[in-house]
């Protein structure tokens, strides 16, 4: 019913008027703490009632009091400020991009360092936006982006010609190493040659969905004329870890997947070192609002490579 008023004569003012004058119980106190002088507060508190049709307050020669009509539109009049407050923080926080719903793509295997902290960061200081996460591949993460699924997209960096139209900042490099169940007889060594890798049974994400992976499994091994046995193939770093962990085959995997496997696996590094994985976050080169630049800025906070 207050809103409907509102709609004619009665403005915000009004309103905010009169819960200064209900809470100090005293016109001239109230015009203090308004900066408003006592005649025209008094001038808009009849007003008030005018329109309303029913007295608000008692008064006397010192103070006023509230009638029972005025304590429930006190009640009333202070639920209509804190909406029209809350409207117009919330209206603001979208205006300066710091409010809604962001959209992240990652590789868990690659982002587990990275991810907990850029959330952390980013939700310290931007509370208002629900980050959303999906977990996909690298082609899955690429078309999204271009679809405006996805809002930012930590993974891999991609060939340059899979970047066209998107823009990257490179966040970590991991060096690629072997991960093996602790009493594989390879367990003990500092570093596993590359020789010792071909002669292994491998485990392996599938193929269809992360092709990159295998290209690059490709190249490593070229130059011997010789690749390793794939055995297994899963659709997740989960899987991956298990059948690792179970003994069924070694895996390649970039050194950050230690902090997920923890004692599980041991992770050792390839001599010779091939060139580290590159983890970027991408996003539309054409739309980057204040919350993808800062999501990505959090992303990158400190972050140190092994």
């Amino acid at each position: 019913m207050l809103l409907k008023y509102a709609r004619n004569r009665m403005e915000l003012r009004h309103l905010r008027y009169f819960v200064a004058v209900a809470e100090m119980e005293n016109v001239t106190r109230a015009a203090g703490r308004l900066h408003v002088s006592q005649p025209a507060l008094s001038r808009q508190i009849h007003n008030l009632e005018a329109e309303l049709g029913f007295d608000l307050l008692q008064r006397s020669a010192k103070s006023v009091r509230l009638t029972e009509a005025g304590r429930v539109f006190l009640v009333e009049a202070r639920a209509v400020l804190q909406r029209v407050e809350t409207g117009v923080s919330t209206a603001r926080a979208v205006a300066n991009g710091l409010c809604g719903e962001l959209h992240v793509g990652y590789a868990p295997s690659l982002t587990v360092q990275i991810l907990p902290q850029a959330l952390r960061a980013f939700q310290k200081d931007y509370p208002g936006t629900r980050v959303t996460l999906h977990d996909l591949s690298t082609d899955e993460m690429l078309s999204q982006l271009r679809a405006g699924k996805l809002d930012v997209a930590l993974l891999v960096r991609p060939a340059a010609k899979q970047l066209r139209g998107l823009h990257h900042e490179e966040l970590a490099r991991y060096p690629l190493c072997v991960a093996m169940v602790p009493t594989h007889p390879l367990a003990h060594r500092k570093t596993i040659p590359l020789t010792a890798f071909t002669k292994e049974p491998l485990i392996a994400y599938h193929r269809e969905d992360y092709l990159d992976d295998h290209q690059q499994l490709a190249e490593l091994f070229a130059p011997l004329g010789a690749m390793p046995r794939i055995v297994e193939e899963h659709e997740g770093v989960t899987g991956l870890i298990a059948a690792v962990e179970s003994g069924r085959g070694i895996a390649l995997v970039p050194s950050c997947l230690g902090c997920m496997a923890g004692q599980r696996l041991k992770v050792i590094p390839l001599q010779p070192a091939p060139p580290p994985l590159i983890v970027c976050a991408v996003s539309r080169a054409d739309n980057r609002p204040v919350p993808v630049q800062k999501f990505i800025a959090a992303a990158a906070l400190n972050q140190t490579n092994p």
